[in-house]
């Protein structure tokens, strides 16, 4: 596992591979070193105490590039290789991994505010996901809005959010005009997984619109509607590509403990082997036993 600065990732991984049979071998960020050897060597005499080797779980210890790309290659000795931090780092395993990879994504998450949303819970939904814990994958980036109610909600949402904390709104050219302080998006804006009091914003002017601006941009981690169409939720859901799709609620509840999987070691975008919060079950795979006393197919 290659990850970054939280050093409780270290303990996280290493409860989850034990727990399911699996060795690790950790390659964390350069800022958290000395506190992964410490972690590291406690755990390693643990095991030694318990009979159990040391080895279940490896810390690399020099943090260099080369090293981390070498790691990505040991085809003939790792299973599967998981990503664990920012786009950079995911983008560079994608790309440099031989070992095969699954990814974590970065959260670039969208609220969708539908023409039939009740603003107030709009507005307390958008104020959470967002500053609750803005430096989380799970936190809200980018807010799109149905032009029938921008008018009325970004005034009530701009004076809400900013009694809890100061958010900068980088907006569109249309809906710019309706902010009392915001800047003008660029359109890298809308990709970015600010992971800051930062808030990319876009007017549209139907579902179907919504929809496909929030498929063109998403990371495909989490996405949400606020909406009192039965209608309207049910398509969002069937047709947004996202592990997790929200219909009136804040998307800060992707995480494998608040969906009832316990510990996870990561939150998988993709499709394939695992989706959404990575607990036990995705980190355990099948073995079939077959004992006979001569059974032969026909």
């Amino acid at each position: 596992m290659i990850f970054e600065s939280r050093p409780n990732v270290t303990i996280d991984a290493f409860s989850l591979a034990f727990k399911t049979n699996n060795a690790i071998i950790l390659r964390g960020g350069k800022d958290a070193l000395n506190t992964n050897k410490a972690l590291v060597k406690v755990v390693r005499a643990s095991l030694k105490s318990s009979g159990i080797t040391e080895d279940a779980i490896q810390l690399l210890e020099d943090p260099s590039h080369a090293l981390a790309e070498e790691l990505m290659s040991a085809t003939d000795y790792i299973d599967v290789l998981i990503p664990r931090g920012g786009a950079k780092l995911i983008q560079t395993v994608k790309e440099k991994a031989k070992v095969p990879v699954i990814e974590t994504g970065i959260g670039n998450i969208h609220i969708y505010i539908d023409e039939t949303a009740d603003l107030d819970m709009a507005t307390q939904i958008v104020i959470n996901a967002k500053t609750q814990r803005p430096s989380v994958c799970n936190a809200a980036e980018s807010l799109v809005i149905h032009e029938a109610v921008a008018e009325r909600f970004i005034p009530q949402l701009e004076e809400a959010i900013s009694a809890v904390h100061p958010v900068a709104f980088r907006a569109d050219p249309v809906v710019i005009n309706l902010f009392k302080e915001a800047t003008l998006a660029s359109q890298e804006d809308y990709g970015m997984e600010y992971l800051d009091y930062i808030m990319s914003v876009k007017m549209v002017s139907s579902l179907d619109q919504a929809i496909s601006w929030i498929n063109t941009y998403s990371s495909h981690h989490s996405e949400a509607i606020i909406t009192q169409s039965l209608a309207a939720a049910e398509r969002f859901q069937e047709q947004i590509d996202a592990a997790a799709v929200y219909v009136n609620a804040s998307t800060r509840f992707t995480d494998g403990f608040v969906f009832g999987l316990g510990a996870e070691i990561g939150i998988s975008t993709q499709k394939i082997h695992a989706r959404g919060p990575m607990g036990l079950e995705a980190l355990t795979s099948s073995k079939f036993y077959i004992n006979g006393n001569g059974q032969i197919r026909n």
